[in-house]
């Protein structure tokens, strides 16, 4: 019966009514109606189907309301975010949607052809838990939620039940939904003028949780870093290899190491070896539970919340040096021209030589006479590394790989907590040295499995939305760069000639940020459709099973269909299916991290410019818009310059122009333009960070010109 209604509607691609159904389906007797209104109402209940004002029925697809994740911004409206669009929704049409919240959007086109959308129904709710502070307002407790987006009321339970003060930061589970919120406090997280309590607010508020279950750490100190006879014998030994490690200063997760040897004709043997963390986290224990909840590791300023206990991620799996570890190899011959020509997966052993550091490699490819003696044994290994990287990215960019190479904030603290400054991280040839070995083994990978058909979790990335494209065509056209071909079916090269073009001048962070912004969101997905922004047809990844999920399943996949070789169909036909839940799931994961992750470094950034105030700073104009413009500092640090803080003149903001115009004066802000800007206020509470204009010293509106063709 149901398949029969899906079919009609599909056929009709419109609303259609209930007696016209009936009449399609012959329902004539009394048990055939009831069976048939039991149908629609599960169809209507599963989204499949839509009932219509007009008691009408109609495919989802087909009707005007849009399924999606809500999205709040902090100024009140939002956007609903479906497969293949998204629609703006105002305030008043959230109808007491909640961010993140699963809805259907009823959507219509208003008459200047700008699509827009209301709540219709609220699917599910995501929203589990809120984190605020308790203020004290005349003489009584009261509860402010740290997100903006929420501006529901709020009625706490048990306000009275605890030892609550004003200022302490708690975390509040939401018991029902509606016009009013009503929750309980489930933890008091400390006073939010203790150190490290802002960071764990934010995190608690991604339900991003430090501590794991107690069954996890059980089965976590189970585990020996002892490798039995039989382990070994079904292993290649590679303990007497030269293999490093090359990482940060500080990292303690070692999940990837690195093994080269010269070939014939210049070509070159590349050993990726992996830390094999599915040998210790098997299928269905807690230990996969808890990794697969959490999907991936979170790094913020001054902590890191793992995927897996400290016992696994730093010690038991970590390659750390001298020492036996169980990893999975990635063996590649590469050419002269940076083609893999041959490869071998297997499980091995192996010892790492060296723990070596990006700081050490990058002074050793400088020169360093004291490091190079200290690291002779590896010397030779370090400089065939070098030769191979400049090999893999001169291939990569041939293609149209787009580096963006955005830049990154490094906030440093001091002994007391504080920050004491924040700059700009430096990515030279180590870092991309690594890059370079990592990308090229997880397409090898990729194709490995794609070929063999073993299910699998690829990391995909299409190309940008028609929409996206215009808008950023339009913004590189003011900047004065040109984007070469049309837009309706484009290329990574594209990108990545533009970039070139204007790399080493000012014009660059911005237009690669912009760039970045107009991209669609990579994610993971059972299919291998391919990865637009590395250029490549076949991608997943492989390289960090340690801190994420989906290498975590690649590795287990490899195992189970390639070295074990099992051809049980039904457990293959199990492994698809459960493939687009986790897909699903590590997606969702990964955007809660980087978004968390996010919020935290603004603000660290917006707690350092509260002790700039009153101070001068050069900036660029990264954004526009009709409330203000955007000005990015050199060390990424972003703030707003409110176009009611414009006093010289009344500014209008000129979509055509993609600039705020003076009215009288004619003065004109553009994207890209160089500006002095004095911090008036900074909030770590609102992460937020007000500027104004230096009127006297700021240039006058031309914005970039592009280099002249030969200089840099």
């Amino acid at each position: 019966m149901k398949q029969k209604i899906l079919d009609i509607l599909a056929i009709q691609k419109k609303a259609v009514s209930y007696s016209y159904l009936k009449e399609e389906l012959h329902i004539e007797t009394k048990e055939d109606f009831t069976l048939f209104m039991k149908t629609i109402n599960q169809c209507i209940d599963d989204l499949e189907i839509v009932e219509t004002d007009q008691h009408e029925l109609v495919l989802l697809e087909y009707s005007n309301l849009l399924k999606g994740i809500l999205r709040i911004n902090r100024k009140g409206f939002g956007f609903v975010d479906g497969e293949e669009q998204s629609v703006y929704i105002h305030e008043r049409n959230l109808h007491g949607a909640l961010d993140e919240d699963e809805v259907l959007a009823k959507v219509w086109t208003n008459k200047d052809g700008s699509v827009e959308g209301s709540v219709y129904k609220i699917v599910k709710n995501k929203l589990k838990n809120i984190v605020g502070n308790i203020r004290k307002r005349n003489n009584r407790l009261t509860f402010i939620p740290d997100s903006e987006t929420i501006t529901h009321p709020i009625k706490i339970t048990n306000m009275n039940d605890l030892p609550l003060v004003d200022g302490h930061k708690v975390i509040c589970k939401i018991l029902s939904y509606g016009s009013v919120l009503t929750c309980e406090i489930e933890q008091i997280i400390g006073h939010i003028n203790d150190p490290g309590v802002d960071i764990q607010g934010i995190l608690l508020a991604h339900d991003i949780q430090a501590e794991f279950p107690s069954e996890v750490i059980r089965q976590a100190k189970s585990l020996t870093k002892q490798i039995s006879d039989d382990e070994r014998a079904k292993r290649k030994d590679l303990t007497r290899r030269i293999i490093i490690t090359i990482d940060g200063d500080d990292a303690k997760d070692l999940d990837d190491a690195i093994s080269i040897k010269r070939l014939k004709d210049g070509a070159f043997r590349l050993g990726v070896h992996i830390a094999d963390v599915s040998h210790y986290v098997q299928a269905n224990t807690p230990l996969d539970k808890e990794a697969y909840n959490r999907s991936t590791s979170v790094y913020v300023v001054d902590r890191v919340v793992p995927m897996l206990p400290h016992i696994l991620s730093n010690d038991i799996c970590s390659l750390q040096p001298k020492e036996e570890r169980l990893t999975i190899t990635c063996e590649m011959d590469i050419d002269k021209d940076g083609n893999v020509f041959n490869y071998q997966l297997f499980p091995s052993i192996i010892r790492s030589t060296e723990r070596m550091t990006y700081n050490n490699v990058n002074r050793i490819l400088a020169g360093d006479y004291r490091l190079i003696t200290k690291y002779k044994h590896i010397y030779d290994s370090i400089i065939a590394m070098a030769q191979l990287s400049e090999i893999i990215r001169n291939k990569r960019e041939g293609n149209g790989s787009i580096d963006f190479e955005k830049p990154e904030a490094i906030i440093e603290l001091n002994e007391q907590g504080k920050i004491s400054d924040i700059r700009v991280r430096e990515r030279h040839y180590a870092e991309k040295m690594i890059e370079d070995f990592m990308v090229t083994a997880n397409e090898c990978v990729a194709k490995h499995m794609k070929w063999l058909e073993y299910p699998c979790l690829y990391r995909i990335h299409e190309q940008p939305s028609l929409k996206k494209m215009r808008e950023f065509v339009r913004i590189a056209k003011i900047m004065g760069y040109t984007w070469n071909g049309g837009i309706q079916s484009v290329y990574p090269k594209q990108f990545q000639e533009l970039l070139n073009e204007s790399r080493n001048t000012d014009a660059y962070p911005i237009l690669s940020t912009t760039m970045l912004r107009s991209m669609s969101k990579a994610k993971y997905d059972k299919t291998c459709v391919g990865h637009f922004g590395l250029a490549l047809n076949e991608y997943l990844h492989f390289t960090s099973p340690i801190r994420r999920y989906p290498d975590l399943i690649v590795h287990r996949m490899l195992r189970k269909y390639g070295f074990e070789q099992c051809i049980d169909t039904e457990q293959l036909e199990h492994d698809i299916l459960l493939l687009e839940d986790m897909a699903e799931q590590t997606s969702y994961q990964e955007r809660n991290a980087v978004d968390a992750e996010r919020e935290v470094e603004d603000m660290k950034k917006a707690e350092y410019m509260e002790t700039q105030v009153g101070k001068i700073f050069n900036g660029i104009i990264s954004g526009i818009t009709n409330f203000g413009v955007f000005v990015e500092l050199p060390n990424t640090i972003e703030g707003l310059v409110h176009v009611s803080e414009m006093h010289d003149d009344h500014y209008n903001f000129s979509q055509e122009a993609y600039a705020m115009i003076g009215q009288r004066t004619h003065k004109m802000y553009r994207i890209g333009q160089k500006v002095k800007v004095k911090c008036i206020k900074a909030s770590r509470f609102t992460q937020s960070v007000d500027f104004a204009f230096v009127e006297k010293e700021r240039g006058h509106g031309k914005g970039y010109r592009r280099k002249p063709k030969g200089k840099a």
